[in-house]
């Protein structure tokens, strides 16, 4: 499901980012977001939209920058009690998006090391890779998340808490929707399932859900930038 959960974590992002500037509903935690910044917490939480699958130690992820991810990954499992468990947690969503924002407002080369691997986790989820070719395609992730980090290194990310819970939050809901559901309440022993999605990149997944997220990723991509353009070509004109 990785492309799903890279494109669900976007889309949710998009769709929830106008609302973040709302002072009655979030108080002292609104946050008012420029173009940069927006389109910026879209890559952030198309990567946090796979991070929950850390405990899979076998999974798209696990490769991404080759025994380093899958070292993690081993570790994470056997700590977290396997796949599907306390990562696919509302606890989990909640503590990576306090600690990425955490290092994001105060730890400079500490978010920038997070981000250079959600963004590889983001690409390898999206299936940018070469098929058969892990060692190559590590290197082309690891190359193009640098650029991102190069791209975004001087952007005012002290909002990535809201992308990183976010794009973990969509997986939740996506996993919600497949055999197996997600223990969302964990520690307790339930599991929310609600199966929609009979089969993990099966035919509904890639000829149904991920064309969808697809457009949905795009219009509202489209939406923010035709939104936010005409007042930067003003201000570009009359200064």
């Amino acid at each position: 499901m990785g492309r799903t959960h890279a494109l669900s974590g976007a889309v949710l992002w998009l769709v929830a980012a106008p609302l973040l500037s709302r002072e009655e509903w979030l108080g002292s935690y609104a946050v008012s977001l420029s173009t940069s910044q927006v389109i910026a917490g879209a890559v952030v939480a198309a990567g946090a939209g796979l991070l929950p699958d850390i405990d899979h130690p076998s999974g798209r992820i696990a490769n991404t920058l080759g025994p380093v991810t899958r070292t993690m990954c081993r570790w994470v499992s056997r700590a977290s009690g396997g796949h599907r468990h306390a990562t696919h947690s509302l606890l989990f969503v909640v503590a990576m998006g306090y600690a990425m924002g955490l290092l994001a407002a105060h730890f400079r080369y500490g978010w920038w090391a997070a981000l250079f691997v959600l963004v590889g986790f983001g690409l390898r989820g999206l299936g940018l890779d070469f098929e058969g070719h892990e060692v190559w395609s590590g290197l082309k992730d690891c190359g193009m998340a640098g650029v991102a980090v190069y791209l975004m290194h001087d952007l005012n990310m002290s909002f990535a808490a809201y992308p990183v819970a976010l794009g973990c939050l969509a997986h939740l809901i996506g996993d919600c929707l497949t055999p197996e559901g997600c223990p969302l309440l964990w520690p307790v022993n339930w599991r929310m399932e609600t199966v929609l999605v009979p089969r993990t990149d099966g035919r509904v997944e890639r000829l149904v859900v991920v064309p969808l997220l697809a457009c949905a990723a795009v219009v509202l991509t489209a939406q923010v930038l035709i939104r936010h353009a005409p007042s930067h070509w003003f201000s570009s004109l009359t200064g």
